[in-house]
C-alpha cells in the first residue's frame, strides 16, 4: 500500500509521523494533507538510508540542489563532494542529473553518500545508454528503453523522478504556431520533441502513462510532472505551450492520485515579477493543490553570473505565493557546470528564498531566529549573530576579517557611533 493509500484510508505510516516530527506538526494534519493530494512524502522504500521529506501544503518551503556530471567533466569525486557541500549548506534534496561518465556508478555513490532526498531525470539514463552504450542516436530510442531507464532509478532508489509527461504532440504544435523566442530549453523536453518528431509518435510516457504508473507504484516514489515547455527567457513566459501542458499535468495529476501515486508539478523557469503569483495560482487551480517545485523562477535575463540571484528574488515571490519547493540555481547558470563553491553559493541563496517566503506564509518557527538575531544584534553579541545566521562560517569571516578588537564591540561600519551602542547607553542610563 502506498504513502497516498494509506493516508485516504485513514492510517498514518512510519514515514508520516518522521517527516511531520521534522515539520513539528501534529502527524494527523500531514496525513489529511497527503490524502487531499497538496502535500506528499518523498522516500522510495528502496531509499535505505533516506529520510521522508514532505513537500506541500503548510509546510516549510524546501530547497533542491542540481548536481551531475557532464559529458565534459565526468568526475565522480568532485560531485561526491558538491554532494556533501549542498548537504551542509542544508539543502533538503539532491537531483542527480548526469549524462557524463558511468552516471550508474555516480548515481549509486551520491545516493550512498547521503540521507538527503534524491531526485533524478531518467530520461537522460535512456539518452546516455542509447548513444554511448549502444551507440545509436537518441530518435533511436524504444520505448521500452525509456521505461528501462526509469526502472533502473527506481530501483537504484531515487525517490522522486521528473517525466515529462505534458511533452505532447498537441502542446508541441501550439509552441509552433505560436512562435516562441527560446523553443524549448528543457532537455528532456527537447530530447522528447526530436523523438517523436523523428518517430511520427507520441510521447510514450503520456501515451503509457498508466503503465508508468504500475511501475512507480511498487517503490512509492513521487512522479515529478516536469515542465518540457518552461520558458526560457521572460518573452516566452505564460504563453500558450506552457499553458496547454500544465492542463495536461493536471489531467495526468488526477489519474496518478487516483492510482494511489503521489504527484507534484515542477514550474518555470524565467517569468517577470509580475507574473509570478499568477502562474502559481494557475497551476494550483489546474493542478488540484498539487505541490510545486519551481526552478528559481529567474526574473530577469541578463545577469549570467548572478543568476542565484535572479532566482532568489523570483523564488521569494513564487514561495509566498504558494510554490512548495525551490529548485536552486548556482551563479554559473548558462555557463558551465557549476564548482563546489557554486554549490554552496546557490543552496544559500535558495534558503534565503525559501525562508523569506516561509514568514510570510506564517510557517510556524519561521520568525523565531529572526527575532533571536535582533535580540543578539541589540546586545552586540556576535556569537549569538553567527548561532542563527543561515550561513554562521561566512557571517564569522566576516566579522574576522574587518580586524576589530571584540572588546571594541560594534563593527567596521559605524564604530563608536553604533546605533545599537548608542541606545544601550541610553537605556542604561535610563535605568539608574
Amino acid at each position: 500500500m502506498t504513502q497516498l493509500e494509506m493516508a485516504r484510508q485513514g492510517q498514518i505510516s512510519d514515514f508520516m509521523r518522521e517527516a511531520a516530527a521534522a515539520e513539528n506538526i501534529d502527524p494527523e494534519i500531514l496525513r489529511q494533507r497527503i490524502a487531499a493530494g497538496t502535500a506528499v512524502i518523498c522516500r522510495n522504500v528502496k531509499h535505505n538510508n533516506g529520510r521522508p521529506l514532505a513537500v506541500g501544503e503548510g509546510l516549510r518551503t524546501k530547497t533542491n540542489a542540481n548536481i551531475g556530471t557532464s559529458q565534459d567533466d565526468t568526475s565522480i569525486d568532485k560531485e561526491l563532494e558538491k554532494a556533501k557541500v549542498a548537504a551542509a549548506a542544508g539543502a533538503d534534496a539532491l537531483m542527480d542529473l548526469s549524462t557524463g561518465g558511468p552516471i550508474d556508478e555516480i548515481r549509486q555513490a551520491i545516493i550512498a553518500e547521503t540521507d538527503l532526498c534524491i531526485g533524478s531525470v531518467p530520461l537522460y539514463q535512456a539518452a546516455c545508454d542509447a548513444v554511448l552504450t549502444q551507440g545509436k542516436p537518441i530518435v533511436d530510442m524504444t520505448v521500452e528503453d525509456i521505461f528501462a531507464g526509469v526502472k533502473k532509478h527506481l530501483d537504484d532508489g531515487v525517490d522522486f523522478i521528473t517525466v515529462h509527461c505534458g511533452v505532447t504532440r498537441e502542446s508541441v504544435e501550439r509552441m509552433d504556431r505560436e512562435g516562441r523566442l527560446m523553443e524549448v530549453v528543457s532537455r528532456g523536453g527537447s530530447f522528447t520533441i526530436e523523438w517523436m518528431t523523428h518517430n511520427n509518435a507520441e510521447n510514450p510516457l503520456y501515451e503509457y502513462f498508466d503503465r508508468l504508473l504500475e511501475l512507480v507504484r511498487p517503490y512509492d516514489a513521487v512522479l515529478s510532472l516536469g515542465d518540457g515547455f518552461r520558458p526560457g527567457c521572460l518573452a516566452d513566459a505564460s504563453d500558450r505551450a506552457q499553458i496547454q501542458e500544465l492542463i495536461l499535468l493536471g489531467e495526468l495529476t488526477q489519474r496518478a492520485q487516483e492510482a494511489g501515486i503521489q504527484v507534484m508539478i515542477e514550474g518555470p523557469g524565467h517569468v517577470p515579477l509580475n507574473q509570478i503569483e499568477a502562474n502559481i495560482k494557475l497551476q494550483k487551480r489546474l493542478c488540484h493543490g498539487a505541490p510545486f517545485y519551481v526552478l528559481g523562477p529567474l526574473v530577469t535575463d541578463i545577469a549570467p553570473g548572478y543568476d542565484h540571484i535572479t532566482a532568489a528574488i523570483g523564488g521569494t515571490l513564487a514561495a509566498a505565493a504558494g510554490a512548495d519547493f525551490l529548485c536552486y540555481v548556482t551563479p554559473s547558470e548558462h555557463l558551465r557546470l557549476p564548482t563546489i563553491e557554486d554549490v554552496h553559493e546557490g543552496v544559500m541563496a535558495a534558503r534565503i528564498a525559501a525562508h523569506a517566503a516561509d514568514i510570510v506564509k506564517g510557517i510556524p518557527g519561521a520568525m523565531e531566529k529572526d527575532n533571536a538575531m535582533a535580540i543578539s544584534r541589540k546586545k552586540l553579541d556576535w556569537e549569538g549573530q553567527f548561532a542563527v545566521a543561515i550561513d554562521p562560517e561566512k557571517a564569522r569571516r566576516l566579522r574576522a576579517e574587518s580586524g576589530v578588537d571584540e572588546a571594541h564591540g560594534a563593527c567596521t561600519m559605524c564604530g563608536a557611533l553604533c546605533a545599537y551602542k548608542v541606545m544601550n547607553e541610553r537605556n542604561e542610563k535610563k535605568a539608574i
